[in-house]
């Protein structure tokens, strides 16, 4: 499925077979977002996950060449089940705003990445916009191996 994109914004969507609560826990527990964060090829260490308004979420991505990449974030908004706000304040500076919307014992994701810096999405999109969706797979699988599809 392809992004939609607006002035500085991605917008991904997805709708997985999983209940809304299994999704949303993919989310908000360390060692399950731990396993889908990122594009393919990454893997993540997580030095910090303080989920709550304010609480910070700091971790370093390693990628496929070897390097590691780290990360800071902020979460902004959390409401159970239905939404995750979280500023990325290294690097390229966004804001992602995830929601999780219940259908029919299945569950839609719209993942929103919002750039601060129109010269910075610019340059971000290109990669960005694959990184969203190959995000978003991975998260299915997780899915599907929790849910015994796999």
């Amino acid at each position: 499925m392809q992004p939609v994109t607006r002035e500085n914004e991605l917008i991904s969507t997805r709708v997985y077979d999983a209940p809304r609560e299994l999704v949303y826990r993919t989310w908000t527990e360390a060692e399950l977002l731990a396993r889908w964060w990122g594009p393919n090829g990454f893997t993540n260490t997580f030095h910090e996950f303080d989920l709550r308004p304010g609480g910070a979420w700091r971790f370093d991505m390693h990628g496929p060449d070897g390097k590691s990449y780290p990360n800071e974030s902020a979460f902004v908004d959390i409401v159970p089940l239905e939404r995750i706000v979280i500023d990325h304040l290294s690097g390229h500076q966004f804001r992602v705003t995830a929601t999780f919307e219940e259908r029919d014992g299945c569950t839609r994701v719209t993942f929103s990445q919002l750039f601060k810096d129109s010269a910075e999405f610019e340059t971000a999109k290109p990669y960005c916009a694959e990184g969203n969706e190959q995000n978003l797979d991975r998260l299915g699988a997780v899915l599907n191996e929790l849910t015994g599809r796999a």
